[in-house]
């Protein structure tokens, strides 16, 4: 044969696994087909970005708060990782940034380990979303269960409602405690003081911004609630020079980024936290792009591992610039879309209206109330709650509802990435409880016109997976039945199998060799060239006449007759 040419096939072999990683990794780059430049579509994301920004700013200011980072951290991050995030990520609609959940993982960090930590974590969780974008998990980390995430919305919302309580009664939080033992020391220090008036303003400030949140938009749909009773709050306390906390001076500008200090001795207790942190900024960012596809249709759709590497990077310079890690935002992706977006233009609009603030409005910007973020967040978490979700989960089912509430709870008790571990170790547990219940072998009459030799044949169907939770059951039922009527030939058919695993395999061999031992032949029919190859793996086939593996049940009858015929004629 001639040598191939230069450039046929034979020659471009050696590099196609290079050229088959560059497109893969071009694919999680920014392109230019991500904007759409026409004068319509560029007005639509200047309006929808400059709507999430004047929602958004409240909510970075109260998220930074609540994470113990503080309010400049949460605009930085905004700002910052918004930008990042917007470019490089998977989702032309999704708008990053400080969120409740992030806050709620942050806040035993920054106690135990101090704020100085905050950006090293970053950076790591930043690291390891990347990683986990590159290699391609975004469609694993985006499939969890639907009572675990339900569950794990309502137990953040709960926590973050808790977390407000000190500020809401004018004190500040202590640190190093959990949310709940921390909500009721707050309770019992407000109303153990001498002088009432902070605590008074302080509960009227929540109860002033709860009801303009509620009450604004539905005198004028559109009007951002939220950024209207800060306002009016603030400008209420300075006039009446209200004894309230505030939020604290704010940087007048983005500060210059710099590389985090890291000490080797403090790494290793960061990376569990990295992880924690990374964990959640997957899952949060994932869910987040899912809601914007289903309420956007054809343009919401998203490349779940691009959006991974885009949430990475966006940690990373959020960390790098003194912010905090950021994810998708649920709540400000949905009024991104309800807005009008098209592409990801509204979510960099979104971030240069915060960045406005920065550097023009700080001053007003600082003495806002903590009160009223305490309410801003109060409101937000008790929206994040949808009754009629929670109804359809818990009438889903016994299962639905243990996953649900087990990760609910543990999310307020423990921590929510801990709470997400053991709710799927819940939701895996009654899938493969439900999945060996299903699962089972069947007793049929032979098929076809009745024979002399039917009498000795015994045919079993199986059905549902033959796995470790439901194989020794199985096999042992069948073994049982097989005692008490001494068939010569057993025929089992197992096309009906939709998995085999390898404690299935090993089942299977343990039956045959009891089965040959009693004298019994047995016969497989349907074998799917999946299972053959891990039945051959585990030394199953080995226990069986090549020719006693069929694919017709006709032809496994007939063989199991003349099987019988000849062991009577002999």
């Amino acid at each position: 044969m001639p040598d191939a040419p230069t450039g046929t096939r034979r020659g471009r072999w050696p590099g196609r696994p290079w050229a088959v990683a560059g497109r893969r990794l071009r694919a999680l780059l920014p392109r230019r087909g991500d904007y759409d430049l026409r004068p319509r579509t560029v007005r639509a994301d200047l309006v929808a970005g400059v709507t999430v920004g004047v929602v958004a700013l409240p909510l970075a200011l109260a998220f930074g708060e609540s994470a113990g980072v503080g309010p400049a951290a949460g605009m930085v991050t905004a700002v910052v990782a918004g930008v990042v995030a917007a470019v490089f990520g998977g989702s032309g609609l999704q708008v990053s940034g400080p969120t409740g959940a992030m806050a709620v993982v942050l806040a035993p960090i920054v106690a135990a380990h101090g704020v100085g930590a905050v950006a090293v974590v970053s950076a790591l969780a930043g690291l390891f979303v990347i990683l986990a974008g590159v290699l391609r998990l975004g469609g694993l980390v985006s499939n969890l269960p639907w009572p675990v995430v339900e569950g794990f919305t309502v137990g953040i919302a709960c926590v973050i409602g808790l977390q407000q309580v000190p500020a809401a009664l004018g004190l500040a939080a202590e640190p190093g405690h959990g949310v709940l033992p921390t909500a009721w020391t707050a309770l019992g220090r407000a109303f153990s003081g001498p002088d009432l008036a902070p605590l008074l303003w302080s509960v009227g400030t929540v109860a002033v911004v709860a009801v303009i949140m509620v009450g604004a938009p539905r005198l004028r749909p559109g009007l951002p609630g939220s950024l209207v009773a800060v306002v009016v709050v603030t400008v209420v306390a300075e006039v009446a020079h209200a004894p309230l906390r505030r939020i604290g001076v704010l940087p007048q500008g983005l500060p210059s980024p710099t590389l985090p200090t890291l000490d080797p001795a403090a790494l290793s207790p960061l990376l569990g936290a990295a992880l924690a942190v990374a964990a959640l900024a997957a899952v949060e960012s994932l869910l987040s792009a899912r809601v914007a596809a289903s309420m956007a249709g054809a343009r919401g759709a998203y490349d779940p591992d691009r959006e991974l590497v885009g949430q990475g990077l966006a940690s990373v310079a959020g960390g790098l610039f003194g912010g905090m890690p950021a994810t998708g935002a649920i709540a400000r992706t949905a009024v991104n879309v309800r807005s009008g977006a098209r592409t990801r233009l509204a979510a960099v609009v979104h971030a240069a209206v915060i960045l406005g603030v920065v550097y023009l409005a700080t001053g007003p910007v600082s003495r806002i109330p903590s009160a009223a973020l305490a309410g801003v967040l109060l409101v937000t978490s008790v929206r994040m709650v949808s009754l009629p979700t929670v109804r359809a989960v818990l009438r889903s089912g016994p299962s639905a509802a243990l996953s649900f509430g087990v990760t609910a709870l543990l999310t307020v008790v423990l921590d929510l990435v801990q709470a997400i571990e053991i709710g799927l170790v819940v939701a895996a547990f009654l899938a493969l409880r439900r999945l060996a219940r299903d699962s089972g072998a069947h007793r049929e009459a032979v098929p076809g016109p009745e024979r002399p030799e039917d009498g000795e044949i015994a045919v079993f169907r199986l059905e549902g997976a033959l796995f470790f939770g439901a194989a020794e059951r199985i096999c042992d039922g069948v073994l049982r039945r097989c005692v008490a009527d001494r068939p010569q030939v057993v025929v089992l058919r197992m096309s009906g199998l939709s998995m085999v695993d390898a404690s299935g395999g090993r089942a299977l061999r343990e039956l045959v060799l009891a089965l040959d031992a009693l004298g019994t032949t047995v016969l497989f029919k349907g074998l799917r060239p999946e299972h053959r190859g891990l039945l051959g793996r585990t030394g199953t086939l080995e226990t069986v006449d090549g020719a006693h593996v069929v694919d017709d049940l006709g032809v496994a009858v007939d063989l199991a007759r003349s099987h019988v015929r000849a062991d009577r004629d002999s």
